[in-house]
């Protein structure tokens, strides 16, 4: 794949163009601030953009934003927002166009290179993946008028698991269930948010976006 990689830490910044040369990838580009990450991701058209939150000049939310101007010039560019901080507003902004390709990491709770490579792959390739605490407090925001109210409980686990992004096995793994019956749960989720027939990781993606916004 082809990265462009924007946080204004140099040491954090050369370390992930390191583990993705050496996994493969190509860094197309390596930058430390919001100007230079929309400049980058509409010279190179890259597969996927990981970008901070908090970049020069005032260290607030640069990079959120640049990264949602970003994807209003190129539409459906690939996010992966990787920092210490969770800022709400613009998180919103970025899931808004609803085009799925997004994912917001916290850098403290990446556990492991492996998880962090299968997210990057997940989210160049159309998915979305948000890290618990991202989650949680997206949630926070919720509209009176909450289009997830048909769902029964163990289906909105199922979601939150889907927003997650963790497949049908991982989620049967954790509720301890068996991989039919939350092949069951997902058919009624897509079913009760009238999502209908399409490509599967498409319907996720609308999923997970309906449940964060509503």
């Amino acid at each position: 794949m082809r990265v462009v990689i924007a946080d204004d830490a140099v040491l954090l910044r050369e370390g992930l163009v390191r583990l993705l040369t050496e996994n493969g990838h190509e860094v197309v580009a390596a930058v430390g601030d919001g100007d230079s990450l929309v400049a980058a991701i509409e010279e190179h058209r890259p597969d996927i953009s990981i970008v901070d939150v908090r970049m020069p000049p005032n260290h607030t939310d640069e990079g959120l934003r640049a990264a949602v101007t970003a994807r209003a010039r190129v539409p459906r560019t690939p996010i992966l927002v990787l920092s210490q901080y969770v800022e709400v507003s613009y998180a919103d902004d970025l899931l808004a166009d609803r085009a799925g390709a997004v994912g917001y990491l916290l850098k403290d709770r990446v556990a492991a290179i492996a998880e962090f490579l299968d997210a990057v792959g997940r989210v160049a390739s159309g998915g979305t993946v948000l890290d618990p605490e991202v989650v949680s407090q997206l949630l926070v925001r919720r509209r009176r008028d909450d289009p997830l109210r048909e769902l029964t409980p163990r289906e909105r686990e199922v979601l939150a698991l889907m927003a997650e992004g963790r497949s049908n096995t991982a989620i049967a793994r954790i509720l301890v269930v068996s991989d039919g019956a939350v092949e069951k749960h997902v058919r009624n989720i897509f079913t009760k948010l009238q999502l209908p027939p399409d490509e599967e990781q498409h319907r996720r993606v609308l999923a997970v976006l309906a449940y964060l916004g509503g």
